[in-house]
């Protein structure tokens, strides 16, 4: 019988201790407090949308809104198996910085949504945790435009600004992985109500998988590339899941934008998914959104 060394002996310690079974609720953290979207409307949703599945617990950490000063904001991460950000605002406290990589990098759920990709530019490991972001300063320097071209990923080195997205509209989302735990038993084509399409997003998207996109038309001052709107992430023993999707309570309305969401956080905290696709998923043709 061959000996395990005290390495992966602490790592089996550690990967039963953190296991959740099938019949426990994931606790979720949910952060926000600063956005440049109105987070006051949309953490509601995104809180009652996952409690409604019966899968999870849910806690919100609202930071001091409109201060530049957050050394006193320390979210205790280490309690929770996955956290959701819907904040992008002031930089964190080097404290809090340096928890939240440790937390993810140990094997905790991180889920980036819509705006929250927008914060910290200046943030490096933030920046690997979500793949791709866009604005405040983003370019070249922060990393390739990723968008699929002819169904092959590309990474494009072109130098310009990170981040733009043309007039809200309804747009069909299009699965490109379709045996990923969170997009399995999806119709591979569904319309998504009015939303921001975002596009020209740059990031390092080591380690990122891209599981839906949406074609970004030049009718609506789009890019004319299928551009990432669902992925994953890892990052060290930690699992991403980024949704740019979102932009406000009737994106967030979506059946299919919840579906995703409440998925993609349990895959991101357990690596596995339960939560049933519903009856009244959206179709290639027509949107379904609950209030």
């Amino acid at each position: 019988m061959q000996m395990m060394s005290g390495f992966s002996l602490l790592a089996l310690v550690l990967g039963m201790a953190t296991c959740i079974h099938a019949d426990e609720q994931v606790r979720v953290l949910i952060i926000d407090g600063q956005n440049n979207h109105n987070w006051r409307e949309t953490t509601p949703i995104l809180r009652n949308g996952l409690l409604a599945t019966g899968r999870f617990s849910v806690d919100v950490a609202t930071s001091p809104s409109g201060r530049q000063d957050l050394s006193e904001f320390h979210p205790h991460f280490a309690n929770y198996d996955v956290v959701l950000s819907n904040y992008n605002g002031s930089p964190w406290s080097d404290q809090t910085r340096a928890d939240f990589e440790a937390y993810v990098r140990g094997g905790g759920g991180f889920v980036c949504v819509h705006a929250a990709n927008n914060a910290f530019p200046e943030w490096s490991e933030y920046n690997e945790i979500c793949g791709l972001g866009g604005w405040h300063g983003r370019n070249e320097d922060s990393g390739p435009y990723v968008y699929l071209k002819n169904g092959e990923v590309i990474r494009d080195q072109t130098p310009g600004r990170g981040g733009y997205h043309g007039p809200q509209h309804e747009f069909q989302v299009t699965v490109r992985d379709v045996d990923h735990p969170i997009t399995r038993g999806l119709l591979t084509v569904w319309m998504h109500t009015k939303d921001e399409l975002y596009d020209r997003l740059r990031g390092p998207a080591h380690k990122m998988s891209i599981l839906a996109t949406a074609y970004s038309d030049p009718a609506q001052d789009g890019t004319g590339r299928d551009e990432p709107m669902l992925m994953t992430i890892s990052y060290g023993q930690g699992r991403g899941f980024h949704t740019v999707l979102g932009h406000a309570d009737y994106s967030m309305k979506c059946v299919g934008f919840m579906t995703t969401l409440s998925r993609g956080t349990e895959w991101a905290a357990t690596g596995e998914v339960s939560i049933p696709v519903p009856a009244d998923f959206p179709t290639a043709s027509t949107t379904r959104a609950r209030d």
